[in-house]
């Protein structure tokens, strides 16, 4: 009998553990996929170089000192509405005691008459003992009547004054309001450039920070050779005034000799320039003083001495010191007094800088001033020339 084939299919073999070449193609693939990404990834951007660090830091410097001034402004702003207010206040407390002694007089003129009865004057008349007191007595009450209208005018005129000023004093606290608003807005703007500044600094290398200073060491070679050129070229100005002045003089004497007018008024001419020059020169020998005796002490934004000092707080504290009175930004400065020519600088005058005119300093003479340069820094002496000159003024 044959054999019948069996139907059942064989049995497929399972694998334990998979290929080698499927481990090692998966493997390559994931290497190939991260080349390929690390390939097309966008490059790393590139490190700043010192140049372009130290143009950045003296961009944010000047925009600290432009909010500094934002913040002077509505400080002194709020000192001044604060005091507004205060006064306001102190007014209408005045004014509301008024009124409640005003209103304290037309009560006891109504327990008065509520006394009397209020009976009517022909009754009054008719019950009267002696007529004529009834007379008098009706003239008496004439007079209360009018001065208990005098008290009821008076009390309506409080009332309208008291309303008035207590809506003032509404507004004044509003307008308080606003400018601490921006009093805190500068503050943190200020606070905001310094700090981006320092971390700008703090990321340079030893070797990028030498670099740095090198570069500031040759700004200020080139600013300290414009003031010295500007020193010499004013010191010739002077050389030929003086010796014009010497001329007139020796002109003078002769024709005063010969015994004429025209001589005498030569002779009062450069007296009175002499001697407006000479007041002005005692004024900013003060200041000059004054502005010494700060050299070494820190730069910090907002002060005004007298430990610290901001660039326009060093200015009104030195100028205050001979008697005038200066406002507290460099935006307020720059229109008080005269305005001189660079060439035309004398000691005292005040040098503006940057078209924004965020930075003021004290001129000294020789191209030279002294003034509260930027945070970090100390009050020093420094060339005219180390910052872009927006003009100059004479504040006396």
């Amino acid at each position: 009998m044959p054999v019948l084939a069996s139907h059942r299919k064989p049995r497929a073999k399972v694998r334990t553990t998979p290929p080698a070449v499927g481990l090692t193609t998966a493997a390559l693939a994931s290497v190939t996929l991260l080349s390929t990404q690390s390939a097309t990834a966008a490059p790393a951007e590139p490190k700043p170089a010192v140049e372009e660090v130290r143009n950045k830091v003296d961009a944010l410097y000047r925009q600290a000192g432009a909010a500094t001034q934002e913040y002077n402004r509505a400080k002194a702003a709020s000192a001044s509405q604060r005091a507004k207010v205060d006064t306001l206040l102190s007014d209408v407390a005045k004014r509301t005691e008024q009124i409640n002694e005003a209103r304290r007089a037309l009560g006891s003129y109504a327990a008065a008459q509520y006394r009397n009865g209020g009976i009517a004057p022909m009754a009054t008349f008719l019950l009267a003992e002696n007529p004529q007191g009834y007379f008098d007595q009706s003239r008496l009450m004439d007079r209360a009547t009018e001065r208990q209208q005098k008290a009821v005018d008076e009390v309506r005129k409080q009332q309208a004054s008291a309303a008035k000023q207590r809506a003032e004093a509404v507004e004044s606290l509003e307008t308080l309001t606003e400018t601490q608003a921006a009093l805190a807005s500068s503050k943190k703007d200020v606070q905001s450039k310094l700090t981006e500044a320092r971390g700008l600094l703090s990321r340079l290398t030893a070797e990028e920070k030498a670099r740095l200073a090198e570069l500031e060491r040759e700004k200020e070679a080139e600013a300290k050779e414009k003031a010295a050129r500007l020193a010499a070229r004013q010191a010739a100005e002077a050389k030929e005034r003086a010796a014009a002045e010497e001329k007139a003089r020796e002109e003078a004497a002769k024709e005063s000799g010969g015994g004429s007018g025209p001589g005498s008024g030569t002779g009062t001419d450069p007296g009175t320039g002499s001697g407006a020059g000479s007041g002005y020169a005692a004024k900013a020998e003060k200041v000059l003083a004054f502005a010494r005796a700060q050299i070494g002490k820190p730069y910090v934004w907002g002060a005004s001495g007298p430990s610290s000092y901001d660039c326009s707080g060093l200015t009104q504290a030195a100028w205050r010191e001979a008697g005038v009175d200066l406002p507290r930004t460099t935006w307020d400065q720059v229109k008080i007094g005269t305005r001189v020519a660079t060439s035309d600088l004398r000691p005292g005058d005040l040098v503006f800088f940057y078209d924004d005119i965020s930075h003021v300093g004290i001129y000294k003479g020789d191209g030279m001033m002294i003034h509260a340069p930027k945070p970090g820094a100390n009050v020093r002496e420094e060339s005219i020339y180390s910052m872009p000159i927006h003009g100059s003024v004479r504040p006396a």
